[in-house]
C-alpha cells in the first residue's frame, strides 16, 4: 500500500478510499485514519489535498458529478440526431449517478445529512453545470427546425428536474430497483420529455440508443 501511495494520482487514490468507507462505515463513523490506512499514506498527506473530512467527502460526491458533465458532453458532440441525443443524455445522467453509488446501502441524503447545507448548495451546481450542456444541444436543435424550443435555458432545467427523482439522493440504489428498472423508468421519461419538444409530435420517433 506504501508504494501505491507514491502514485501521481494520490487525490484520487484519497477519493477512491472514500468511496470505499463511506460505503462502508458511512459519514459520521469515517474518519481522516480511516482514509489514510485505506489508501496506505500519513493522516497529514490528506490535508495537503483536502483541508477536512467534509471537503474530502463532497470531493468525492463532486467527482461523480464531473463524470456526468463530462459524459454528457461526449454525448452532445455526437453526430447524431438531436432527439436521440437528447434521449441518451437523460438516461445517461441518471444512470452514472446509479452506478457511481450502486454499493450503497443508503441515500445520499441520508448517507450526508451532517453535510447536507453545503452539499444542496453544490447540487445545484451540478445540476446547473448539466444545464448548460442540454442547453447547447437543445438550441442547435431548435436552429436546425428540429424542436421546437423557444426557451432553451427553461427547457434544459425542466429536462434536469424532470429525471431527478430517478436519482440516488432521496431513495438508495436498492429502493430505486435493479439497474435495468431504472434504466427502463429513465428511458420512459425521456421519451415523453423529448416527444414534448419535437417540432413535429405526430412524427413517428425512433428511440434507437
Amino acid at each position: 500500500m506504501r508504494q501505491t501511495a507514491k502514485r501521481s494520482d494520490i487525490r484520487n487514490l484519497i477519493l477512491d478510499a472514500v468511496d470505499v468507507l463511506l460505503a462502508r462505515y458511512g459519514y459520521s463513523k469515517m474518519t481522516m485514519e480511516d482514509v489514510a490506512r485505506q489508501v496506505g499514506i500519513g493522516k497529514g498527506t490528506i490535508y495537503l489535498h483536502f483541508p477536512s473530512k467534509e471537503e474530502v467527502v463532497l470531493s468525492h460526491i463532486d467527482r461523480i458529478a464531473e463524470t456526468v458533465v463530462r459524459k454528457l458532453r461526449e454525448q452532445a458532440a455526437l453526430p447524431d440526431p438531436v432527439d436521440r441525443r437528447l434521449r441518451r443524455m437523460l438516461v445517461l445522467r441518471v444512470l452514472v449517478r446509479f452506478d457511481g453509488v450502486a454499493h450503497y446501502t443508503q441515500n445520499l441524503g441520508d448517507l450526508l445529512s451532517s453535510v447536507r447545507a453545503p452539499l444542496l448548495v453544490r447540487r445545484q451546481a451540478y445540476f446547473e453545470k448539466e444545464a448548460d450542456v442540454f442547453e447547447d444541444v437543445l438550441r442547435e436543435g431548435a436552429r436546425s427546425g428540429s424542436l421546437d424550443c423557444p426557451d432553451a435555458r427553461t427547457a434544459a432545467l425542466v429536462l434536469i428536474q424532470s429525471t431527478n427523482s430517478l436519482l440516488p439522493f432521496n431513495l438508495s440504489p436498492g429502493e430505486l430497483g435493479r439497474r435495468e428498472e431504472v434504466e427502463g423508468q429513465a428511458g420512459r421519461i425521456a421519451d415523453l420529455l423529448v416527444k414534448g419538444l419535437l417540432a413535429c409530435p405526430s412524427r413517428p420517433a425512433s428511440w434507437t440508443r
